[in-house]
């Protein structure tokens, strides 16, 4: 018995998102190896959309009294020291090849450097 019903997306049985028909004649669930028929699908239209956020938003390059420049992605994370939201980030292998990367953060307001190792 069902538990599931209404979208031919997902599994009727389960709920798991079910993968696209391919040139078998059934969609074998990942999760419950339901079977479903590929005519459940026949005329339906798949469409997809990508939104990227503007660009303004998700980089900067400021440049502070020595003439330094600032780049990077902006990212939400909040400065210790000013508590606003905003700071940008690069990595490095500070460390030994099996240990992980050292992440630095710079403040876009008060330029006020984090470390983090991951």
């Amino acid at each position: 018995m069902s538990c599931f019903a209404g979208d031919p997306n997902f599994c009727s049985e389960c709920g798991s998102v079910l993968p696209l028909p391919g040139i078998q004649d059934t969609v074998l669930c990942p999760r419950c190896s339901f079977c479903l028929p590929v005519a459940e699908f026949s005329g339906q239209e798949i469409r997809s959309t990508v939104v990227f956020n503007p660009e303004e938003q998700s980089s900067v390059a400021l440049k502070d009294e020595e003439g330094s420049e600032l780049k990077g992605a902006v990212i939400d994370r909040r400065c210790t020291r000013c508590n606003k939201e905003g700071m940008v980030y690069h990595t490095r292998q500070m460390r030994s090849a099996d240990e992980g990367q050292t992440v630095f953060f710079t403040c876009i307001h008060c330029r006020y450097q984090e470390k983090e190792d991951s």
